[in-house]
């Protein structure tokens, strides 16, 4: 059976917004809703009119996408956990006394722009309500924080003249988000 314009403009935002294969399953059961309704008798525009308020606004349905988007859970996830993580590494370089470690000022401060640039991927990807392609930014955030967290530890294995008792705590926290947040980025990208 045809589809009707207002269903098709309907789909056709949609794909603007979400996944393929997302919109796919949307868009079989809006023709299904359709269908439904024309075959109760009502006239193809009312049939249309009456689908689509069943479903909701395009905005509507992408809101509740970005909402459970996969990118957002893992921003999310990231900085519930992130001042844990961050407070065991501030101790340890503290009682390590890092500042007195070989490491050029240079890569300290792209450490610190890397930090800064995967926190704002992370909000921005958390921050997401409506926005489902904005989710995706989680997946840059993810990756600099995996790069953060592996650059410590061998910064840490390296330079660290001995370890302090909160790096026993550090290292393993960061392997373990950094193996958790590379497990989430083909979904994130692919979801």
């Amino acid at each position: 059976m045809a589809g009707h314009h207002l269903i098709e403009a309907h789909v056709a935002e949609l794909r603007r917004r979400l996944p393929s294969d997302v919109v796919d399953e949307l868009a079989d059961g809006l023709t299904e809703t359709y269908e439904r309704h024309l075959a109760s008798g009502q006239p193809p525009s009312s049939a249309a009119t009456r689908a689509l308020a069943e479903f909701g606004s395009p905005a509507t349905i992408t809101a509740a996408f970005a909402r459970q988007a996969p990118g957002r859970r893992t921003a999310l996830a990231m900085l519930i956990t992130g001042p844990a993580v961050g407070a065991c590494w501030g101790l340890g370089l503290v009682f390590g006394h890092a500042w007195t470690w070989g490491i050029p000022i240079p890569l300290r401060v792209g450490f610190g722009l890397t930090l800064l640039t995967a926190i704002a991927a992370l909000l921005t990807a958390a921050a997401s309500r409506t926005n489902y392609a904005r989710t995706r930014i989680a997946a840059a955030g993810a990756l600099g924080m995996i790069t953060l967290d592996l650059a410590l530890v061998t910064a840490v294995l390296f330079a660290a003249p001995q370890l302090s008792w909160p790096m026993a705590a550090a290292i393993p926290a960061s392997l373990t988000r950094a193996t958790l947040a590379a497990r989430t980025i083909p979904g994130i990208l692919n979801g």
